[in-house]
């Protein structure tokens, strides 16, 4: 039990919540979109179900590449940070494929469910359109390093990570909730999906050397070193900038900026990458940006919320 909860990379969790999290409490403060009152906007079981299938997504793509990268020979010896499960052997590949297999089923499993609760008997297209979207979200999950046409080792892992864990958490499952797509939530939607893709730049400039010499071609080992944190600082300031502007266009209050100070560690971890020499010492940045993006999407949703401050009282009184 302990490898195969050391091979779900816990310390990746946090981050892959955020978007579910803005969305959700996106929904709870904007019930007049849908001229119903929070409790009938906000439902506890598809939140959870949400959070239960995007951790599934999550462990289930961690669990894949430890698979990939393992049986491909990408995690050997020059590889920074902890040993993963197939190549510490840890666990074997045959186990971790059936892990895999397993964790798919389950994440599956609790997306019908999601769309169940969400949608109920009724709008079979939107069911049908989230089932699909869900079955692609498992698939590429694996085919992320799993396979000989495995897309992480052409360059389009930042893709999938921004679309999937960015665009789709975020409005997806704001969608689940209000049944409407609203153009202002684009904004974080895009800022959560461009801090993950941060995160996976991280590893990736990190894992330069040992990617280039296995033919694991992601975008940091096709553009260099210099290029790619130019593209990191690129990341990470426009998502500070989308989420400032967002809440510019949603007239928040002063207080209601309390999301800024998640931008104190960001700025500190920018300055890091631009002193760096050694890719190999990054290894710690990654959990601190992850955290960060965690803690500012938690920060702006309780912005959000007390934008409107009767809704709270209003969702645990029951409109009354």
């Amino acid at each position: 039990m302990k490898h195969w909860i050391e091979a779900a990379r816990l310390r990746t969790l946090p981050l892959s919540v955020s978007g579910i999290i803005v969305g959700s409490m996106y929904a709870l403060a904007h019930p007049t979109a849908t001229e119903l009152t929070p409790s009938e906007v906000f439902d506890w079981k598809i939140f959870g179900f949400a959070m239960l299938t995007t951790l599934g997504l999550q462990v289930l793509s961690n669990f894949a590449n430890d698979y990939g990268d393992g049986v491909k020979g990408t995690d050997n010896e020059d590889r920074v940070g902890p040993k993963r499960a197939i190549q510490s052997g840890a666990i074997s590949a045959p186990a971790m494929k059936r892990g895999i297999i397993i964790t798919a089923g389950l994440t599956l499993l609790s997306a019908i469910l999601l769309i169940y609760y969400a949608f109920g008997q009724s709008n079979l297209i939107y069911s049908l359109f989230f089932l699909v979207l869900g079955i692609l979200a498992i698939v590429s999950a694996i085919r992320y390093t799993v396979g000989n046409t495995a897309y992480g080792y052409r360059g389009y892992g930042d893709l999938f990570v921004f679309i999937f864990f960015g665009l789709v958490s975020t409005l997806g499952v704001n969608f689940l909730f209000s049944k409407e797509l609203d153009a202002f939530l684009f904004l974080p939607a895009i800022a959560i999906g461009l801090l993950s893709v941060g995160v996976l730049n991280l590893n990736n400039m990190r894992d330069e050397a040992s990617d280039r010499k296995s033919n694991k071609n992601t975008i940091v080992v096709k553009i260099g070193a210099a290029k790619a944190k130019k593209y990191h600082y690129f990341l990470i300031v426009t998502a500070m900038v989308l989420v400032v502007l967002f809440a510019v266009l949603e007239k928040f209050n002063f207080d209601q900026y309390i999301f800024v100070l998640a931008y104190v560690p960001l700025i500190k971890h920018l300055s890091t990458v631009y002193k760096n020499q050694n890719p190999k010492e990054l290894d710690p940045e990654l959990k601190k940006v992850a955290l960060s993006t965690f803690v500012l999407s938690v920060l702006l949703s309780l912005g959000m919320i007390f934008f409107f401050s009767d809704i709270l009282v209003n969702l645990f009184m029951g409109g009354r």
